[in-house]
């Protein structure tokens, strides 16, 4: 049984029920019906036209549900409409499941789930396996954000700044069980690429692959985190970095600058220094500026902190962060930093310690708690 096959027709087969009248709940159910069917029939009688196969099974089990429901026999005039067997369509639904699993009445988390489940064809339990929760919570969430779209308007979804932020946020998840979920958001971001042309959607196609070609890099062998200064770039991936490089350059060219796109230039700017030495700050810093204006967002005026510093001096960072809330996140861990660049070892492990404490992440909190003890150890000596 080829599972990529199913899963790369599983948007294609919704989108068709869902254009076809059914609502978003029960078009689904009705597509893992017939995924099930395929499984135990294919094997041995393997289809000539698999979409075909699928859109024909799943529209009869929609119907079928459709019929035995009092409260939707107003639908059992769609019998006559149900389509024949033999070659479907070649519709491209994917883009309008996108817009629907990102519709603006979920909430992030579940928009997350949703387009997992509905556009990424991952099974409830896998998904409950990378966000670490009991499947039976992720299924609640996923059927609570089923029941909130089934009653919206196909024609009323969200727009390409809600679809991006769902797959920025799939994207942060990274990766966890069986499921890795920063390989999957690329996956779905090019799909999203190909079928739309938007500046920000190459921007953000960019910057996850940019990101993602320092994966190797980025923790020790005992599962310790490598910070991005102590990397070793002979493991980055060159051909991912050549190709967002490639797709952020055609992107910038477009001369309509977005958040993503300015991401992912100060991520090319790392990429592209040999050395950690080599970095040139004083871009990333310009970068960092053009970002704030376009968002306004105080963690990314945070993250400009760490820049200046490396830019103009660690006291020059400790003055851009003045102006910056104490609590934000990673706050306390940028000012630890700074402070030990600024020659201040004892407020440094205070605050890494600090810092640890507040950490998303056990793996964060222990290269953090490391650090703190790393300074303690050197102010003993």
């Amino acid at each position: 049984m080829n599972e990529v096959l199913l899963r790369s027709l599983t948007p294609s087969v919704l989108g068709i029920l869902v254009r076809r009248g059914a609502d978003f709940a029960a078009a689904e159910d009705a597509v893992q019906d017939a995924l099930v069917e395929a499984v135990r029939v294919w094997p041995a009688d393997p289809p000539r036209d698999p979409k075909g196969w699928l859109v024909t099974v799943a529209w009869r089990r929609f119907l079928d549900a459709t019929r035995a429901d009092a409260a939707r026999r107003r639908r059992e005039d769609l019998v006559d409409e149900e389509p024949a067997p033999g070659p479907a369509p070649a519709v491209e639904d994917t883009l309008q499941l996108y817009f629907l699993c990102a519709h603006p009445s979920l909430t992030p988390s579940s928009a997350v789930a949703l387009t997992l489940r509905a556009v990424g064809g991952l099974t409830t339990r896998q998904i409950a396996q990378a966000y670490l929760v009991p499947e039976a919570t992720m299924a609640q969430r996923i059927s609570r954000a089923k029941r909130t779209v089934s009653g919206v308007r196909f024609d009323q979804p969200g727009d390409v700044a809600t679809v991006l932020r769902v797959l920025y946020l799939v994207f942060n998840e990274g990766y966890s069980g069986d499921v890795d979920l920063a390989a999957e958001a690329i996956r779905l971001t090019r799909q999203l690429a190909a079928a739309i042309d938007h500046p920000e959607v190459a921007g953000l196609l960019a910057l996850m692959l940019l990101h993602h070609a320092r994966r190797a890099a980025r923790t020790a062998p005992d599962g310790s985190l490598v910070p991005l200064a102590e990397q070793d770039r002979g493991r980055w991936d060159t051909e991912s970095i050549a190709e967002g490089v490639e797709i952020l350059q055609a992107a910038l060219a477009r001369d309509r600058l977005g958040e993503f796109q300015a991401q992912a230039a100060i991520a090319a700017l790392h990429a592209d220094a040999p050395t950690a030495e080599e970095t040139d700050w004083v871009q990333i810093v310009e970068w960092y500026d053009e970002l704030a204006r376009l968002t306004d967002s105080p963690v990314v005026r945070l993250n400009r902190a760490v820049a200046v510093g490396e830019a103009d001096g660690p006291r020059a960072g400790l003055a851009a962060l003045v102006a910056l809330d104490d609590t934000l996140p990673r706050h306390a861990a940028v000012a630890a930093y700074l402070h030990e660049r600024d020659g201040d070892l004892a407020t440094a492990a205070r605050l890494y310690a600090e810092a640890a404490q507040k950490a998303p992440n056990l793996a964060e909190r222990d290269h953090l708690t490391r650090q703190a003890a790393r300074l303690n150890a050197r102010r003993c000596r």
